[in-house]
């Protein structure tokens, strides 16, 4: 049976920790669903990590959909949160619920996530109004990465840190379920985490977030052209791959795979009339 938003909700309430992770597809979101991950997220990081772009920016609705629909496919219990893309929700509050609307009618999705705070509670409010959980996100907020400066730690300024407060509450009073806080530095994000009733997660925010998010590639060291300082390596397994598509490479050039317990047999009988017949 599939997770929900209050399942989550009484987590913080509980005081049990919440762990996220990205999946962008029908196999991974397949294994960590499996592994019992309650929240999977289908982030547009997945412009970079799957699709080879530059930043999120490029990344469309229709790759998002696409995307989504395969993680959706591929779990049973995980809560699945849809990433609003870049100018999917800026343009106006109709065509903001609108392409949330597809996250959850065309995609199957239960949640879509964006980015933003006070300047998006409106936005917000009106997508829960019309029966769309969303999930929030502050900090460092990627499509907004040139206005920002760059991927740079946000809240370090006594100005910066009371707008990410107001940014924070502005979300619940709009009704966003939970929060990602993205590079906060973790005392903020700790007080951030006591202010509000809903859950926090955090990446690159400190250990007092009620969850935690990292990106698939990331964790598991499969994305080899960056890892972010806040992330963790629990594999290297961009490694691991080079070195079996090396032993499978060599053992092709050598002509010891297949062997014979990889190959089919047939009818000897068979076999000798069809070489005199043909």
């Amino acid at each position: 049976m599939r997770l929900t938003i209050r399942d989550i909700q009484q987590m913080k309430e509980q005081r049990e920790r919440i762990p996220m992770l990205t999946a962008y597809d029908y196999t991974s979101a397949k294994i960590l669903d499996r592994a019992g991950v309650p929240l999977l997220l289908v982030g547009d990081s997945l412009g970079q990590t799957m699709l080879g772009y530059g930043s999120t920016l490029p990344v469309t609705m229709d790759e998002m959909i696409h995307h989504t629909k395969a993680v959706v496919r591929g779990t049973e219990r995980a809560l699945v949160v849809g990433d609003m893309p870049f100018m999917s929700y800026q343009v106006s509050q109709e065509e903001a619920v609108r392409n949330a609307g597809r996250f959850l009618q065309e995609a199957g999705a239960q949640v879509v996530k964006l980015e933003g705070g006070v300047t998006v509670a409106r936005t917000v409010k009106r997508i829960v109004e019309c029966g769309i959980p969303v999930m929030g996100h502050i900090g460092l907020t990627p499509q907004s990465v040139h206005q920002l400066g760059g991927f740079r730690v946000q809240g370090r300024t006594p100005q910066a840190a009371v707008r990410l407060l107001q940014d924070a509450q502005a979300l619940e009073e709009a009704g966003a379920f939970a929060v990602v806080l993205e590079l906060v530095p973790a005392p903020l994000a700790k007080l951030i985490t006591e202010r509000c009733s809903v859950p926090t997660i955090g990446i690159g925010a400190g250990p007092s977030c009620d969850g935690q998010v990292l990106v698939f590639h990331d964790f598991l060291g499969i994305y080899p052209d960056f890892v972010p300082k806040h992330t963790k390596l629990y594999a290297h397994l961009a490694e691991t791959i080079t070195q079996a598509v090396g032993a499978y490479m060599k053992e092709v050039q050598e002509g010891s795979f297949p062997a014979a317990e990889h190959s089919f047999s047939m009818d000897p009988a068979i076999l000798s009339e069809l070489t005199q017949t043909v």
